[in-house]
């Protein structure tokens, strides 16, 4: 594994999701989003941030209460660091125009919008795990070039260079059809290697006296 700097957590102010810090975010969840909370459910901020915490916890990586049941413990300093990039990227950030279909429109799509498309395209690839992306350049510019910077974890016994490699043309063609940002290029870095989660045992139930 490779080290890098995570984020603390106890640093991220507590408005930095519309007045919700991602504990709160954690717990709501884990309250299954009752009783109902406007603050977070109308906050675009808080939705991306519960749809990566969502994918963090139901990847394809495994459960994280898995890998510590059968190995080491996660390093606890890499999941804090994922879940305060989480909080900084979903926030919305600087507007990043689209092409108008009028003289008159002026579209824009969030930066956190965009970072979180980024996230979901990244999460869906099988054994890779988005750890923090970065927009490089001026996206507040229509059609200034700009480089994309994703940071993953692939799952421990995967090909590193296949999962990488699939993460930079999921990105790049989610970011082709969905935003109109020039993308000079999309620089995919694996930073760590998790366990890998083996299932337990299936028990085999109804087997005696199937011939009787």
């Amino acid at each position: 594994m490779t080290e890098h700097d995570p984020v603390r957590l106890d640093s991220l102010e507590p408005d930095d999701l519309d007045g919700h810090t991602i504990d709160e975010l954690a717990d709501y969840l884990d309250a299954g989003m009752q009783p109902a909370d406007p603050g977070i459910d109308d906050s675009a901020a808080c939705q991306n941030a519960l749809a990566a915490i969502v994918r963090l916890r139901q990847s394809s990586l495994g459960s994280l209460e898995a890998a510590a049941e059968q190995e080491a413990p996660a390093d606890e300093s890499w999941i804090s660091g994922v879940l305060a990039n989480i909080s900084l990227e979903a926030r919305a950030g600087r507007d990043v125009p689209l092409r108008p279909e009028a003289p008159t429109e002026r579209p824009v799509m969030t930066e956190g919008a965009i970072r979180s498309l980024v996230r979901s395209a990244g999460d869906a690839v099988p054994d890779a795990l988005i750890a923090r992306c970065t927009l490089e350049g001026d996206v507040t510019e229509l059609g200034a070039p700009i480089r994309v910077v994703v940071e993953i974890a692939v799952r421990a016994g995967a090909p590193i260079q296949a999962a990488a490699a699939e993460v930079r043309e999921t990105v790049a063609e989610v970011l082709a059809t969905q935003t109109d940002l020039v993308v000079e290029a999309v620089d995919v870095v694996v930073r760590d290697l998790l366990p890998m989660v083996v299932p337990p045992p299936e028990t085999e139930t109804g087997t005696e006296g199937e011939d009787a």
